[in-house]
């Protein structure tokens, strides 16, 4: 009796063990001298989670594991099933809500993967591995091809026809980056916005906390309510006057404090 218990234990032990086995990778580490290094599967898929809920702050790159994990998230579909379901209930509550007549009724809008998709520029810098490269990414943004995100043109065009005040507001440069984002963003069916608001100078060294929460207070001041406020970086969500509801679209490329 005894011994059938133990070897029922001891079975099941090995069991667990050769699990845990299975559900690992061997990844090649670089930084440690391309030693290898043991990490359950799960573990991207965790570490995706705490970044999108903000609790992983701080953080500058996508730890190299998680290379092939984020592409296939950015490239295989889900990040547009997530995006399509975040749009389906943004889409029921602009439906809820009835619009004065005096024009003030407002919606905030992020510009960099919310309304323009950077995902090819970010395939070569290994989505997000890669330390962020201010010159390329200025390179870049200038040549004014960034894709619109589908779900996102949709909920714009949705807003403007409903008779929201559109405003896209970007941590881009004004002086750099102004007529190349309005290009871009004309040419992928952006149209109709109340305005693009862009870093001047006297809003460099902010954080996007502290830029996004002055230019927010800015038009509250104007009269403007703010219904909704979407963008894909919780810099764009937090401080003040982030409006009646706020949504965080789905980014593990970057993140911008």
């Amino acid at each position: 009796m005894m011994k059938n218990q133990r070897e029922t234990l001891v079975c099941s032990l090995l069991f667990v063990v050769l699990k845990m086995v299975m559900n690992t990778k061997l990844y090649n580490h670089p930084p440690y001298g391309g030693r290898l290094m043991e990490l359950p599967s799960s573990y991207c898929l965790s570490w995706r989670l705490a970044v999108e809920t903000s609790n992983i702050q701080g953080w500058r790159t996508v730890p190299i594991q998680c290379l092939h994990d984020v592409e296939v998230y950015m490239l295989g579909g889900q990040y547009f099933s997530d995006l399509n379901l975040i749009v389906e209930h943004m889409n029921s509550y602009i439906d809820e809500i009835v619009l004065s007549h005096d024009g003030l009724d407002a919606w905030v809008l992020d510009v960099d993967d919310t309304c323009l998709s950077n995902v090819f520029y970010y395939k070569g810098k290994r989505f997000g591995c890669d330390p962020y490269d201010p010159q390329a990414f200025k390179e870049w943004a200038s040549r004014g091809i960034s894709l619109a995100i589908p779900p996102i043109l949709q909920l714009f065009q949705k807003l403007i026809e409903r008779g929201f005040k559109v405003f896209l507001i970007t941590g881009r440069d004004e002086t750099m980056f102004e007529q190349p984002t309005l290009r871009n963003l004309h040419f992928q069916g952006f149209f109709g916005f109340e305005r693009l608001i862009l870093r001047s100078e006297a809003y460099k060294g902010q954080s996007g906390i502290i830029y996004k929460s002055e230019l927010r207070r800015k038009l509250v001041e104007q009269g403007y309510r703010i219904w909704g406020n979407e963008g894909d970086q919780w810099s764009d969500l937090h401080g003040q006057y982030v409006g009646n509801r706020t949504f965080k679209l789905p980014n593990p490329m970057y993140s911008v404090p």
